[in-house]
């Protein structure tokens, strides 16, 4: 389903437009119970050959960095062929070893949507970063 047609990304959208997010406290912000929520967290950042590209099958993230730039490893899921471990049903996500050549860096307040047929390897770069996840709901 294309994203303009599901109705939890459209909200997150317009919490993004009506929210300050670099002002909401730290932590899990339920919008639509399992359907949409959205994560404030501060985490250490890696390298390139540190970050592990992680894929996820229910959920479509919207990735915001708040505090500094972060640079994301990006690889169709397709052509992932090196698994660290099992899919995780309960975690949704599953990670993998394969590099991957295509980098994408954003600004605070850019963001970046990953679809389940996207690999990605978020938290690229230096030091410590505030962002924003959200985790939508596939339908």
């Amino acid at each position: 389903m294309a994203l303009e047609n599901n109705p939890y990304y459209a909200k997150a959208q317009e919490f993004i437009r009506n929210n300050d997010l670099a002002a909401l406290e730290d932590g899990k912000h339920v919008l639509d119970g399992d359907n949409l929520w959205l994560n404030i967290s501060e985490s250490a950042m890696k390298t390139r050959e540190q970050a592990l590209l992680e894929v996820h099958n229910r959920y479509i993230d919207i990735q915001i960095p708040l505090s500094k730039a972060e640079s994301f490893g990006v690889k169709p899921r397709c052509e992932c062929q090196d698994p660290v471990d099992a899919f995780n049903e309960v975690k949704d996500i599953q990670k993998f070893h394969d590099r991957y050549d295509q980098v994408v860096t954003l600004q605070p307040g850019e963001q970046i949507t990953f679809e389940p047929d996207t690999a990605h390897a978020p938290l690229i770069g230096e030091g410590v970063i505030r962002k924003a996840l959200f985790k939508i709901k596939v339908v």
